[in-house]
Parts: structure tokens; sequence; C-alpha cells
């Protein structure tokens, strides 16, 4: 049928998030960066996402597209209970103010939330002046002391390019050029498979055109730095 329909220019889309979070139907995902409408049946066309892009990177048009499902859109907020802080960018207490649990004796050095490669959006406002730590997720098992040696004074961002899908080197190269990032630092376990984030982070630099002073550390399987 031919109906109205939100369309998305990439080209002007900042990969901010605040499309997605403004539409209430799930209609729209963050996908490599950039805001997708993967779901044309949930797409109402009423355009609460409209006013939320600060890029003006959302329009309505008229084209072929399959009706609206309302039916298929609650079921599925039941299903996925939206409205879950995961996506939601946040900048937690500064290692200033952390108060430790009780349940722990050291305080998380955690600064900001979300810190999944794939979720964070490029224009967060923590980025600022960061200093980058991009870890791949195991590390954080392996090394007991990841908190204080590594996350500390760093915005955090985890991933493993084994098992996600696609390439994290276009959404770190949007946040390295979009941002006044300080510094990169990269931890990695020894084996071959997490060669695929240092990868992906130089080349993200690279792609970026600025000269970011990098590091990268990496971890044996047994807890300790590899020399």
């Amino acid at each position: 049928m031919i109906r109205k329909i939100i369309r998305i220019d990439e080209e002007k889309c900042n990969g901010c998030g605040a499309c997605a979070s403004a539409c209430h139907e799930g209609a729209i995902e963050m996908i490599d960066g950039k805001a997708r409408l993967t779901k044309e049946n949930y797409c109402d066309g009423l355009g609460d996402c409209l006013p939320a892009c600060p890029m003006n990177a959302i329009s309505f048009e008229m084209r072929e597209a399959p009706a609206y499902d309302e039916t298929a859109v609650l079921n599925a907020k039941r299903q996925a209970h939206r409205g879950c802080p995961g996506t939601q960018a946040r900048l937690l207490k500064t290692d200033a103010v952390r108060t430790v649990s009780r349940q722990s004796a050291k305080p998380s050095r955690l600064m900001q939330w979300p810190c999944q490669i794939k979720l964070v959006p490029p224009r967060a406002p923590y980025f600022s002046g960061a200093h980058l730590l991009i870890a791949a997720d195991c590390t954080a098992y392996a090394y007991a002391s990841f908190h204080e040696d590594f996350m500390r004074g760093h915005v955090t961002l985890i991933g493993c390019p084994k098992l996600d899908e696609g390439n994290y080197a276009p959404k770190l190269a949007q946040i390295i050029s979009l941002n006044d990032i300080q510094s990169i630092k990269i931890v990695r376990m020894e084996v071959p498979c997490c060669g695929g984030l240092e990868y992906a982070v130089r080349n993200a630099i690279a792609a970026s055109g600025k000269n970011v002073p990098c590091q990268v550390i990496t971890v044996t399987t047994d807890g300790k730095i590899l020399k």
C-alpha cells in the first residue's frame, strides 16, 4: 500500500540515537553508528522521531510500505520490555565522588553508560575530551585489577570482534572524528581473534584523519600482562 512513512538520510545522521529513543514503536534501530528504519510495519507515520533529530535527517515520504501493525508493536513491547535504560547515554559519578558499595571493597571505575561499542551514541557528551579505553570484554575477567589499572579516568568501550557482527571501525572512526579524543588505550587478550579489535581501532584512527596517541596492552589467558 502507498502510505506516509519516515525517511532517514544516512548522510546527515550523526548517530546520536535520539530518534531511536523517541520512536515508541521500536521501528528505528542504530546499526553501525547510523539510524535505520528496520521495521516499516512498526512505523505509524506520526513522526515522533522528527523533532528529536538534531540534524534534520528525518522526513516524511509517500511510498509503498506495509501497513502499520499495531498488534505486532504491542507484542514486541511486551517481549522486549521497552523503556529499559540499556541504551540511554548516561554519565555516571566521577571517581572523586563515587562511593564504595557494601558488597564491594573497591569502587567501580565505570564512568559512563552504555559501554558496549555497538550501543554507545557517537556524540555522547562523555566523549568530549575523553581518554578512551577500548577493551576486549574477556580482559576484565582475566585481569584481576582491571578497574583500577585500566578503567580509572577513562571512558570504557568494550566488545568482542569474534562474537559481534559487523566491523567496529566505522563506529569508532565516528567517535574519534566527532569528538576531541585525547588518547586511546587498547586492552586485548593474547588470543588471535582479539587482533580484530586492535585492527579496527587502528583503522578507525586512520579513517578519522586525526593523530590520536594509541597504546596496546595484551593480557594473557592466565591474567598477566604480556611484555
